[in-house]
């Protein structure tokens, strides 16, 4: 931990080392700002011995008019320090992005358990608030600490004995406060882990809240839920007790030396020791300028920097490299059969399973519509499919290796979301396949009909912003299909990929699929969908059944309701029922013939 701790203010220092010119100017104008911390007892001690104790008020006067005057170079001083402390931590939050980013990056690809949507905690709130941090330490620390350090330079100064007494209680003071400062850090990264996973348990719930909802686990993770956020506030209720221990800290290094001064002045100003004067002005030192200090560094001060800490340690661990090594992507299949057996999943331990022990072949080049109620697993079935979600038992296989070794591009899921990115319209075309001639992406448009797309836009050179905002969500649905239909993949997933475009634009887009002669998988949004596939999986939540359109209709009243649903009509017998023979049996939990 004591490793990970040091990377973290690494980073830190890396950044901060990056803008030395900037620091270089910044410890000059503190310097200015701080001579009030150093002058301030000498001058009222000046001014009472000097001026208004020995009957010369004029003098006293100057010399409280150049205290003031250091006042005021104070104050021009701290309004020139904003610039250079905005070129020091403005980068900071940029380069903490970066960093983030990138571990999520490659931690998401590692395949590790790590990426998950606790990134999003560390990048939009931690990051920012490290950024904040740094710039709220370098305004008041840099400052706070100068005036301690000049106020006890001139307490030595100006009156060396009540120096000898001060200084050893700040220092103890200041000790304790170190050991105290390694509780409060275990306990702050508690809290911080602790709401990290609030974000996560949120996170999975409500992704998965379909199937959570269906599958009977409300009460789990409702419960799962309540958990994280009582464990959040236990660590928020025990960070506060331990905190409350810097009131004592404080009064044994800011109140205890100002009681003994004023309890000792009668020895203090015995004659040969001190004058009325000094004893004013070490007071003036204590009071104005020690105590406030001493507070500021243990309270504010200290819970800031330790805060710093403990948020570079977070991300310094979860950034690290990783000793994970993702299973290796880049074996080509001899062939495309797609192989479910046994496949199992669950959102948690204790949730019913969404998908149940599901066994079925999809054979290569054929063409499969699921369909279903909501929440009964259907996009879920799609990820595991591709390779992005890990069943709890059971696999996947495609032409006899484990989806999750085979190369990336043989197998193409396209969400409901579509993606757009920022760039040209023939950039996001050719995207998965660079090497697309301006005839293959011709006949790709036409085939899926989208030349007056193309024609709106001005050609393939057209811009397009991140997220595509001049387009529809039919629009860039139509700009996903085309890219994947151009890209090498065999076996193409569409998960209601098309639920945005017409019943036509839908029926011509997966029947161009279909003739490229490549395994499609269609996650129905329109019983049309279902009618064209070879094959249609039903799902309901608790068992699957396998079959022809018109054999289910038959079969399966399930099926017939969910027909009857979409089509607002009454649904025809159909007397002709066929299969594919080379399907073998499905087991009883699967999908049943």
């Amino acid at each position: 931990m004591k490793t990970v701790s040091k990377a973290g203010w690494r980073l830190l220092t890396r950044e901060l080392a990056q803008r030395r010119r900037a620091l270089a100017f910044l410890g000059a104008w503190s310097v200015l700002e701080s001579l009030p911390a150093l002058f301030s007892g000498l001058a009222v001690a000046a001014a009472l011995d000097q001026g208004f104790l020995a009957g010369r008020p004029g003098i006293g006067l100057a010399w409280l008019g150049a205290l003031g005057l250091a006042m005021v170079l104070q104050s021009l001083a701290t309004r020139n320090t904003f610039p250079w402390l905005a070129r020091i931590v403005e980068p900071i939050r940029d380069a903490l992005v970066r960093t983030v980013v990138e571990a999520a990056l490659r931690r998401a690809v590692d395949g590790e358990e790590g990426a998950d949507g606790s990134v999003v905690s560390r990048l939009g709130r931690q990051a920012e608030t490290v950024r904040n941090l740094v710039a709220a330490l370098l305004r008041t620390f840099r400052p706070t600490l100068a005036s301690m350090v000049l106020a006890l330079v001139g307490l030595f100064a100006l009156a060396p004995i009540v120096a000898a007494i001060v200084t050893p209680l700040v220092l103890l003071s200041l000790g304790l406060f170190a050991w105290l400062t390694r509780a409060l850090a275990a306990r702050q990264r508690e809290m911080i882990l602790a709401g990290e996973r609030v974000t996560r348990v949120a996170t999975d719930i409500f992704d998965g809240l379909r199937d959570v909802v269906a599958g009977g686990a409300v009460d789990t993770a409702r419960e799962t839920a309540d958990r994280a956020l009582r464990t959040e506030a236990r660590a928020r209720l025990v960070l506060a007790r331990t905190s409350s221990l810097r009131t004592l800290i404080m009064a044994l290094g800011g109140g205890v030396p100002v009681l003994l001064i004023l309890l000792l002045s009668p020895w203090l100003l015995r004659p040969g020791r001190m004058t009325p004067g000094e004893l004013v002005g070490a007071t003036t030192y204590l009071v104005s300028t020690l105590d406030p200090a001493l507070r500021s560094l243990t309270g504010t001060i200290a819970s800031w920097g330790r805060q710093l800490g403990v948020l570079l340690h977070r991300i310094a661990e979860t950034s690290a490299p990783s000793d994970v090594t993702a299973p290796r992507r880049d074996i080509r299949p001899v062939s495309y059969d797609l192989t479910v057996t046994g496949l199992t999943f669950a959102y948690g331990p204790k949730a019913d399973p969404v998908i149940d022990d599901l066994t079925l072949r999809i054979p290569a080049g054929r063409h499969l519509a699921v369909v279903g109620p909501s929440g009964t697993g259907k996009s879920t079935l799609a990820m595991l499919l591709a390779g992005l979600a890990t069943p709890q038992s059971g696999e996947v296989r495609l032409g006899g290796v484990p989806v999750t070794h085979v190369r990336v591009a043989e197998v193409a899921l396209i969400p409901q979301e579509a993606y757009v990115f920022s760039g040209s319209l023939h950039e996001n075309l050719i995207y998965l396949s660079p090497d697309t001639t301006r005839p293959e992406l011709d006949r790709a448009v036409a085939a899926l009909g989208m030349g007056e797309l193309v024609k709106r836009l001005g050609g393939y050179s057209a811009r397009l912003g991140v997220g595509g905002p001049a387009l529809s969500a039919g629009e860039r649905q139509h700009i996903s299909l085309a890219r994947v239909y151009l890209s090498p993949a065999k076996v193409i997933v569409l998960d209601e990929a098309t639920c945005h475009l017409d019943a036509a634009a839908e029926a011509r887009a997966e029947e161009a699929f279909a003739a490229t002669g490549r395994t499609l998988i269609v996650i129905a949004h329109r019983i049309s969908s279902a009618r064209r596939a070879d094959r249609v999986l039903l799902l309901d939540g608790t068992s699957a059944q396998l079959g022809s359109h018109d054999n289910l209709l038959i079969r399966s009243a399930r099926y017939t309701d969910l027909v009857g649903n979409w089509d607002h009509q009454t649904t025809p017998v159909y007397p002709h029922v066929w299969w594919f023979p080379i399907v073998p049996s499905i087991s009883p939990r699967g999908a049943s013939r």
